[in-house]
């Protein structure tokens, strides 16, 4: 399942990210942000008119756009 489409407050993980399909900075910030395989993560908050999408990754929440959060493949937790 994409993270895009996980439904709020399900404790998930990271299964892959498509990082082809995202560009150089994006891919980048995501690394940064510790997005990685195993790294767990939940859909916390929808921004309205399929606006941004606030995660928590690990121990941190991030806002990311909903295209972004289509790259990043999740599995139950």
């Amino acid at each position: 399942m994409r993270l895009d489409q996980l439904p709020l407050r399900t404790a998930s993980r990271i299964a892959s990210v498509d990082w082809d399909s995202l560009g150089p900075r994006e891919a980048r910030r995501l690394r940064e942000l510790g997005f990685d395989d195993g790294v767990a993560i939940e859909a916390l908050h929808h921004g309205a008119w399929r606006g941004p999408l606030a995660c928590r990754v690990g121990r941190m929440i991030v806002a990311l756009r909903r295209a972004v959060a289509a790259s990043v493949i999740v599995e139950p937790a």
